[in-house]
């Protein structure tokens, strides 16, 4: 199995590069501004909001898998274009897709909790533009399997994790929502879900997220007791009444992804309160 890993360089792309390297293979990997530190990867340079570009790759590549883990915000040229082209030039080809989407897709509006069977509902532009293109991936690519996933935290890397820190530490003014609630999930977690489901042929949509709902702020709190910082430094605020888009209480419910993985998924009170991270021996391990 070839494996190209779209979005490389980011926080998730980097762990599942990691997780191939570490286990003996090279992966191909793209990367838009700068290559990810890892050697064992050959990178390839891919601007998504460029027709030719993901043909370019793809060819130059010939992956049998692609597992889009790219991030575009709120930009409406790479988030749902750029995932519209990655997929149809995919299809064209015969290539497999593992999209990786998010909880944005829902509005929290009438329910908090969300299985796979849910249609998108996004409030925000990088919901909107999220589901667009799972949407065409799965019209495009019947055979793909679309990954919703919540607040991907590891590591003391994730931008959750550097905003308590600085929070913390005086350094950035601002407060974590006690009424924002998501299902966060390890990084390692994730990325070992996806190379699980990555080398099957299952099809449809998953949702990869923890089983602890938490608040913003509850997972801040559980964050600087694990690095050793005074919890009772970080501000609180509510987000109701405030202009900031999307919904508030949105839970992804895994349960019936998690009934088909080896992967298990780990809550957040339990992977902040373990010592070190949980590495597999492999792609897929758990």
């Amino acid at each position: 199995m070839t494996v190209l890993i779209v979005g490389g360089s980011g926080f998730l792309g980097s762990e599942l590069v990691r997780r191939a390297v570490s286990a003996g293979h090279r992966p191909a990997a793209t990367f838009h501004s700068r290559p990810g530190g890892h050697d064992g990867a050959a990178w390839h340079h891919l601007d998504l909001r460029d027709p030719r570009r993901p043909k370019a790759v793809l060819d130059a590549v010939a992956p049998t898998t692609v597992i889009d883990a790219s991030s575009g915000q709120a930009d409406w040229a790479v988030t749902a274009e750029g995932g519209i082209r990655l997929a149809r030039a995919s299809a064209e080809r015969g290539i497999r897709v593992v999209h990786v989407s998010s909880d944005a897709v829902f509005s929290g509006r009438g329910r908090a909790r969300y299985d796979e069977s849910c249609l998108p509902d996004p409030l925000t532009p990088y919901g909107a533009a999220k589901a667009a293109a799972e949407t065409a991936v799965r019209l495009l690519c019947p055979g793909a399997a679309v990954a919703r996933t919540s607040l991907i935290i590891g590591n003391r890397r994730s931008a959750h994790e550097r905003l308590v820190h600085e929070l913390a530490d005086g350094t950035r003014r601002g407060a974590l929502f006690t009424d924002d609630v998501r299902c966060p999930v390890h990084v390692e977690d994730l990325a070992a879900a996806l190379w699980e489901i990555a080398g099957s042929d299952a099809a449809g949509v998953f949702h990869l997220a923890g089983p602890d709902a938490l608040s913003r702020h509850e997972l801040g709190r559980l964050i600087a007791r694990r690095d050793g910082l005074d919890p009772a430094r970080l501000p609180s605020a509510l987000r109701a009444g405030t202009d900031l888009p999307g919904g508030l209480d949105v839970r992804l419910d895994s349960r019936a992804t998690q009934r088909k993985l080896a992967t298990r998924l780990r809550g957040a009170r339990q992977f902040l309160s373990e010592n070190g991270s949980r590495n597999g021996s492999g792609p897929g391990g758990t």
